[in-house]
């Protein structure tokens, strides 16, 4: 299996595939044209939502020059398929959204299982990224959660990688959540004896044969204490 895990593979607007740090060029051909892609929802129950950003991230692709054979969608219409679905995927794309909803539906469908078997090319987006570690932080995002006592910040993840990842950096550094700031307040603390690999969007984690090499600008927030691994259009092996 060869792992992509991005903050946000698309340009701001998300109009095209950001071919910032040699991501665009790498999915191309890493990418086997004609193939069979799977995209996995983050809610099983927001359909619209999810056709709707499939076919975008599609779109997107095509614009790259992949063409796709067969093109399915995960969620909670046809959950019961999941392992039929993985197993004859040579693409899968982890959809963005609510972490701790998007770690539920994995579990529910045995999503880490049936990924065992799984030798194509993988893509995570911001949330997707997030639960393919072993160990998921899923930092508070929703209003509330920052404060719920029982909000469940280290959930079990799919184990592609043993790095927890945060996405979205340049946003987090400045985000304020149930008046709290989430990097200084939330993040930091929760940081003490862990390591966060924090990415910006248009860098990512490259994952294959055993290494992993990030690429873009990246940081390190180990012990409260934050140091930066690398800038834009540079790399380094994690």
């Amino acid at each position: 299996m060869k792992c992509f895990l991005t903050s946000s593979p698309f340009l701001p607007d998300r109009s095209s595939i950001n071919p910032a740090n040699g991501f665009a060029d790498r999915i191309r051909s890493s990418v086997p044209s004609p193939c069979k892609a799977l995209f996995i929802c983050s809610d099983p129950d927001s359909h619209e939502q999810t056709d709707g950003f499939a076919q975008a991230v599609r779109a997107n692709l095509e614009a790259l020059g992949l063409q796709f054979s067969q093109y399915a969608v995960l969620d909670g219409r046809n959950e019961d398929k999941a392992g039929e679905l993985v197993g004859g995927a040579e693409l899968i794309i982890l959809a963005g959204g609510h972490v701790p909803t998007q770690n539920r539906f994995f579990v529910k469908v045995g999503l880490r299982e049936w990924m065992r078997s799984f030798d194509g090319v993988l893509v995570g987006i911001s949330a997707g990224t997030m639960n393919s570690s072993e160990v998921v932080y899923a930092q508070p995002e929703l209003e509330g959660e920052a404060t719920d006592p029982n909000y469940q910040r280290f959930l079990p993840g799919l184990g592609l990688t043993k790095k927890m990842i945060l996405p979205h950096y340049q946003m987090l550094k400045d985000e304020v959540l149930d008046g709290l700031r989430v990097m200084k307040d939330i993040a930091y603390p929760d940081s003490q004896s862990r390591r966060f690999y924090l990415l910006v969007d248009g860098s990512y984690l490259c994952i294959e044969d055993g290494r992993e090499e990030v690429f873009g600008e990246s940081y390190l927030l180990a012990d409260g204490k934050l140091s930066q691994i690398s800038k834009p259009g540079e790399s380094a092996v994690l």
